[in-house]
């Protein structure tokens, strides 16, 4: 009966045009999109971060010539948010936006621009070695978040160029 099930749910998926996103693995035309985006350098720490969170994703696939660019702009803020009766900050937060352009390098045609962003928040502790430490910590774990996020809407674009072009 689970059998049966199966295969009829797998027959109503098919029809209704779902298909896989890295449909051909590492010679798909999204991955292999993807390992032709270049991402010049992101100024500051963050940018740097992101630039090697990204550049780790797009590099997946293998080493193809580059023919789209992604620009990336960082906002990176941190912030008190618990203030005690001392006027001392008991907890901040950190955020994270980028706003990224893909570009095509051949026309110099904007693909995508959209942004991305989250957020952490830290508990301001005694120790002020501990809150630079959650700080770092909050910052890489937002950097690959962002990263994540980007990488997932320019697959997306991507994915729907070549299902247009093979239309």
């Amino acid at each position: 009966m689970r059998a049966l099930f199966a295969s009829f749910a797998l027959v109503a998926l098919s029809a209704c045009g779902l298909q896989p996103m890295y449909a051909g693995g590492g010679n798909g035309a999204v991955a292999r999109g993807l390992s032709a985006v270049e991402v010049p350098a992101i100024p500051g720490r963050a940018g740097w971060l992101v630039r090697n969170e990204l550049v780790d994703r797009f590099g997946a696939a293998g080493d193809a010539a580059a023919r789209y660019r992604l620009d990336v702009r960082l906002d990176d803020q941190l912030e008190g948010l618990g203030i005690l009766g001392d006027d001392t900050v008991s907890r901040e937060r950190r955020t994270l936006r980028a706003r990224y352009q893909l570009v095509d390098i051949a026309s110099g045609e904007i693909l995508l621009d959209a942004t991305a962003g989250s957020d952490a928040g830290i508990d301001v502790v005694s120790s002020e070695y501990a809150v630079i430490a959650a700080e770092q910590t909050a910052l890489e774990n937002l950097s690959r978040e962002v990263a994540d996020r980007i990488v997932t809407r320019v697959a997306l674009r991507l994915r729907e160029g070549t299902t247009r072009a093979g239309e």
